[in-house]
């Protein structure tokens, strides 16, 4: 008696468990076996899925990483904003520090002063003071065969490759005078790079400043961010510096705007162009889809199923693909993002996590909208006609 007791007991309990949730496992039986009876329709339609979902990710993690490539890339090409003193004197007092206050993160700030020597021949020459560490990290496009040691006061000098025929065609130490007074000087390196450089000296602005009396008259500056934050920043440099004109270098900044720009659209219209194909991919194997269970889903019509149950059941197989290929194409993404950046740019792309919330979403959207004229056809199957066979 016991026995029966406990036995009716545990159906009981067993019963009552699936009652608690009977739609939910019947529809997730059906899922999953709608898609083993049919393995290779539903293959066809996750591939394009899990495509779609792998280039949007590359993409995404791509062009971020190789908007912040391409802008250090361009700060190679030196400065983009350009502070000069009005009427051709020099820059105020303390002008380094209001800069580097107003925009101190993000940009490299390299003053120049210049003045007009004479050699020992009575030929004229452009000497420059300037900071050598600073110059040098701006500028990593000169060719330069040696840089003088930055703070040094030893009257070591960086000479332009036409400067060098002027003042010291034998590399040799040479003499410049300027208002009087002689300074000696030493060729450590050369410079080259193809501009108006080459036809000047360049010295250690202490050392300049003492021996000329002349303070920096420009600040060559390369202001790091996007178009509008240097905008931003070339207004903070105007409110900090009222009595200089401070000019943004159009060639490189309108040349990297127009860079970005197409980088982006050409990222965005392949990524639109593989999501399009593969939403086309997935449209036609549902479609297929639902010819080929025409008469699964008239049995279902027959038993009671309202409209509303089985477009639901058809959508969220559609969803679940959706789910599925972001998933995997999510992982199959980064790595291609990461393959991509270390052999274009020999360096790697940080995989980017926020995206798969987007990915995820985009995922599904595309499986969903491409569900919708399946369930458009889904509607008009009529349970009596299909279950005739006709």
């Amino acid at each position: 008696m016991s026995t029966t007791v406990a036995a009716l007991r545990t159906a009981g309990e067993v019963a009552e468990r699936r009652a608690k949730a009977p739609h939910t496992s019947m529809f997730v039986r059906m899922l999953v076996r709608a898609a083993m009876l049919r393995r290779g329709r539903a293959a066809s339609a996750l591939l394009a899925m899990i495509v779609a979902a792998a280039v949007a990710t590359a993409m995404m993690n791509l062009y971020v990483d190789v908007q912040a490539k391409l802008r250090n890339e361009f700060r190679n090409y030196g400065a983009n904003v350009v502070i000069v003193a009005k009427d051709g004197q020099a820059l105020p007092a303390g002008a380094m520090q209001r800069i580097e206050s107003a925009v101190a993160l993000k940009t490299v700030a390299v003053p120049f002063a210049y003045a007009v020597a004479r050699t020992s021949d009575g030929q004229s020459v452009v000497v420059v003071g300037t900071d050598f560490a600073r110059a040098r990290q701006l500028n990593h496009w000169w060719s330069v065969t040696h840089w003088p040691e930055a703070g040094a006061n030893s009257g070591q000098a960086l000479v332009g490759m036409r400067a060098a025929a002027v003042v010291t065609a034998s590399r040799r130490p040479f003499d410049l005078t300027f208002q009087g007074k002689t300074i000696h000087l030493t060729p450590v390196g050369l410079l080259q790079t193809g501009a108006g450089e080459d036809s000047r000296i360049y010295l250690d602005q202490t050392e300049f400043e003492s021996w000329t009396g002349i303070a920096p008259s420009t600040v060559e500056l390369a202001v790091n961010g996007t178009p509008e934050e240097i905008e931003k920043s070339i207004q903070q440099l105007v409110a900090a510096l009222p009595a200089a004109d401070v000019r943004p270098v159009r060639q490189i900044m309108e040349g990297e705007a127009n860079v970005l720009d197409k980088t982006r659209a050409t990222l965005y219209a392949s990524a639109t162009l593989v999501v399009l194909t593969s939403a086309l991919c997935v449209l036609a194997t549902l479609i297929g889809w639902v010819f080929d269970r025409r008469r699964d889903f008239a049995i279902m019509k027959a038993l009671g199923a309202r409209e509303r149950l089985v477009n639901g059941f058809f959508a969220a197989e559609a969803a679940a693909l959706g789910v599925v290929g972001a998933i995997i194409g999510f992982l199959i993404g980064v790595g291609v993002a990461a393959w991509i950046g270390r052999v274009n740019f020999h360096a790697p792309v940080v995989p980017r996590f926020s995206v798969f919330p987007y990915v995820l979403a985009g995922s599904v959207a595309v499986a969903l909208i491409s569900a919708v004229l399946p369930i458009g056809l889904l509607r008009r199957v009529q349970p009596a006609i299909i279950l005739r066979g006709e």
